[in-house]
């Protein structure tokens, strides 16, 4: 058997194995193995493969990794490395697409899918805002902080401005946790409940914050945690309207000034 014979053998059983079950059980340097293998039919994939997963550390690295450091790789040509930037574009529309026309109570997993391709394996938190329109379509994703995620470092004015420049109906907030533990800090509970506040007093609707870890994520909707901030400032404001009105009374009742 010849080198070319073996190559052709290997390549086709990745082909058949992706067929068979999709990418499951493949490791990374297989899956841009097989990218390789579309822009160089009759070449060996493999070595400039795991080259290029060493070189930017996960699969991730190698979609997001400029054109001409690809090109640097020997053995990528640019037939390759147009391919990886191509898949990773369609991938990206294809997610976003996914949830454009779906209310999005029903699509958390959707974002977190589109989402968690551009922000997994992330050294340092990022908080993003999301805003949507009246149908809850994305109309753009703005990344708002870099580092430790907290009030001090998002600040509501910010976060409703944006929504109010982009137009915006809705926001949904989500950040990531580079620990792969996605569940709220006390810091993430205390600043999600005043972005609600103040997306209340601009009747700005805030459908979720989500957290995302180590595949997998924190939803505060789905965990009731957006519903519960809702009433609780509801509840403020009524308390805060019956105690104006008791001072009036009593304003009103000894004939002072009110």
């Amino acid at each position: 058997m010849t080198a070319e014979d073996k190559h052709r053998g290997h390549r086709k059983r990745l082909r058949e194995k992706f067929l068979k079950s999709g990418l499951s059980g493949f490791h990374d340097y297989e899956i841009v193995e097989l990218l390789l293998s579309l822009g160089t039919p009759r070449k060996d994939c493999k070595v400039p493969a795991k080259e290029a997963v060493k070189r930017f550390e996960t699969l991730r690295g190698v979609l997001e990794a400029p054109l001409e450091e690809l090109l640097k790789i020997e053995d990528i040509g640019a037939h390759s490395a147009f391919g990886i930037k191509l898949v990773q574009e369609v991938a990206r529309e294809f997610l976003k697409a996914k949830i454009l026309e779906k209310p999005f109570y029903k699509s958390s997993q959707e974002v977190f899918d589109y989402l968690y391709h551009a922000m997994r394996g992330l050294k340092k938190e990022v908080f993003k805002v999301v805003y949507l329109n009246n149908r809850n379509q994305i109309i753009d994703t703005v990344d708002l902080s870099s580092g430790t995620v907290n009030s001090s470092s998002v600040s509501p004015r910010e976060v409703i401005e944006g929504a109010i420049k982009s137009n915006a109906a809705a926001l949904i907030f989500v950040h990531n946790q580079p620990s792969g533990n996605p569940e709220p800090s006390t810091s993430d509970k205390s600043l999600t409940r005043e972005l609600i506040y103040a997306g209340r007093v601009m009747r700005i609707k805030m459908l979720d914050h989500i957290i995302i870890g180590d595949n997998r994520y924190y939803s505060f909707a789905g965990e009731g945690l957006i519903e519960e901030y809702e009433a609780d400032f509801l509840n403020t404001m009524l308390r805060g309207t019956a105690e104006a009105r008791r001072r009036l009374y009593k304003a009103r009742e000894s004939g002072d000034n009110y």
